[in-house]
């Protein structure tokens, strides 16, 4: 993911800015404690996509 994209994009459901977690090929927001999938470096960024994040993934 590079980060010119990375500075533009933010979380549909919060509008908070996004970290990208490349070992895990998926673009977090802590705000709405949700993580956006990247298949083939396409975000996919539905909230329906979406998985929630844990307490422990957070304070990480």
């Amino acid at each position: 993911m590079e980060k010119k994209f990375l500075d533009i994009l933010v979380c549909p459901v919060s509008k908070a800015p996004l970290e990208y977690k490349p070992e895990l090929q998926e673009l977090w927001c802590r705000e709405s404690k949700l993580a956006y999938p990247v298949k083939d470096g396409i975000p996919y960024m539905l909230e329906n996509e979406a998985r929630r994040l844990n307490e422990e993934e957070l304070s990480a």
